[in-house]
């Protein structure tokens, strides 16, 4: 296992725009912020979405699109360093009117209502490429 230590130095308590694109919210404001790595929390409800999952044999994401309303039940991810951009890693947990439940990699999706509780650390995180996984991850 790769481990550090990290120190809280920031927490935020943030609310998304309507209308915004998930993602790119949490990601924009850690731009102006400076924010070079986080953990957050999230919930609320978005429009639309857009799912990834990683296939592990193929080794790349397929991406699955909901076009309805959809309760995020449960938002989690970190923001790190990608190409020199805070980008922000995040799983999701979303509920429709049913109760049915989906779930997966956030790519995207439009902000109905959210609500963001972001802990930012003093050292930076930054992704590099994973032979074994394929994939861009830290430590």
């Amino acid at each position: 296992m790769n481990a550090r230590a990290v120190t809280v130095s920031e927490e935020y308590l943030a609310r998304l725009e309507h209308g915004a694109d998930w993602r790119e919210e949490i990601e924009e404001f850690c731009a102006r912020k400076d924010i070079e790595s986080a953990w957050f929390n999230a919930m609320g409800a978005v429009q639309d979405a857009e799912i990834w999952f990683y296939d592990q044999d193929d080794q790349e994401y397929q991406s699955v699109t909901f076009d309805e309303p959809l309760e995020v039940a449960a938002c989690v991810g970190n923001v790190s360093l990608l190409d020199g951009e805070p980008f922000a890693h995040t799983h999701a947990v979303l509920s429709r009117r049913s109760g049915q439940s989906l779930a997966g990699h956030l790519d995207s999706a439009t902000v109905f209502a959210g609500e963001v509780n972001l802990r930012v650390f003093d050292e930076p995180l930054e992704r590099e490429h994973d032979d074994v996984t394929d994939l861009d991850l830290w430590l």
